[in-house]
């Protein structure tokens, strides 16, 4: 398969892992580039040293090309950058923040950079700023959203009519036919995470990953708009923060009760009652637990029967 996405990144399929929080080390990352998709590192919950041991371990265990997400959020993101550089890394994807801030270094240092935004209007912005393709994350994603809450078929015809470099879709896409049809609406490949969190290679905690194929239609909801919009399991973490909502409180109150570490505590120590579970709401279709190339294979071969149907109408 030949599109602009794998020409931009030398892969074989137009398929990007999520870079996620405490899910996407180098085990998931390395798996997904050598199943011939892109796999990324998520820098955001990681110590410095602790990206520079990631960046390593998935130079040895891939040939393949595979990038770094890093939220703009991170508190000491100029170390992240300095490793990333150090370390030869090719592609980074950003998140979280203005795109103008990075992209023009990154870009002089050779690096092909990629932005999420969740709008056309952000999409632009990325765009002007001189990035080579946008993440189009909608409403369904797990993890940090946009406040928008513009659902993902719904971004990406909008942005691709309004845009001239590549876009992909995240949010929602999980399967075969989730892939092909976000490409039908203008789509030039896919970021799917939820999906590849729940498997062998993932490094989220067993207990997580098990919470994940359990998740049913309705379990899961966006909250915490007043920070970061982010998407969570319902557990008793969540109650407390709806509980709160009702007193109307103030942001500091919010962050009170969020407090540190709640995601390390939920998806990669297993907390399942006190920690944030961020999952997208395509949960509610995965129901194992399934070494990468499986889910990988599965999604490919699922896009190829239904594009040969459709081709058939």
């Amino acid at each position: 398969m030949t599109n602009k996405i794998t020409q931009l990144f030398n892969i074989e399929y137009p398929i990007i892992q999520g870079g996620m929080v405490w899910v996407s080390g180098w085990k998931l990352a390395s798996a997904v580039s050598n199943a011939g998709g892109l796999g990324l590192i998520g820098a955001g919950s990681m110590y410095p040293d602790v990206l520079r041991e990631h960046l390593q371990k998935c130079k040895k265990a891939t040939d393949k090309p595979f990038g770094v997400n890093v939220p703009m959020l991170y508190p000491d993101i100029e170390k992240l950058m300095d490793i990333i550089i150090e370390e030869g890394v090719k592609i980074v994807f950003t998140s979280a923040g203005n795109p103008k801030t990075w992209t023009h270094f990154l870009k002089e240092k050779g690096i092909t950079v990629v932005h999420v935004v969740s709008s056309v209007k952000f999409a632009l912005k990325a765009e002007a700023a001189g990035v080579d393709a946008v993440v189009c994350e909608g409403f369904e994603a797990g993890g940090h959203n946009g406040r928008e809450e513009t659902t993902t078929f719904t971004l990406i015809p909008m942005v691709k009519k309004q845009v001239k470099i590549p876009v992909i879709a995240a949010g929602g896409i999980g399967t075969g036919r989730g892939m092909l049809a976000a490409m039908v609406l203008g789509a030039d490949g896919v970021q799917i995470g939820s999906r590849f969190a729940a498997t062998v290679e993932s490094s989220a905690h067993q207990n997580f990953k098990n919470r994940i194929i359990e998740v049913n239609d309705g379990d899961t909801h966006l909250t915490l708009k007043e920070l970061a919009p982010v998407r969570l399991i319902k557990n008793k973490f969540f109650n407390e923060v709806e509980e709160l909502y009702q007193k109307n409180p103030s942001k500091e109150e919010i962050k009170k009760l969020l407090g540190r570490a709640r995601a390390k505590k939920g998806m990669f120590e297993g907390d399942l009652e006190n920690g944030e579970l961020e999952i997208g709401q395509i949960a509610g279709l995965i129901h194992e637990i399934k070494p990468v190339k499986e889910v990988f294979n599965e999604i490919i071969e699922e896009f190829y029967l239904v594009k040969s149907l459709v081709n058939r109408l």
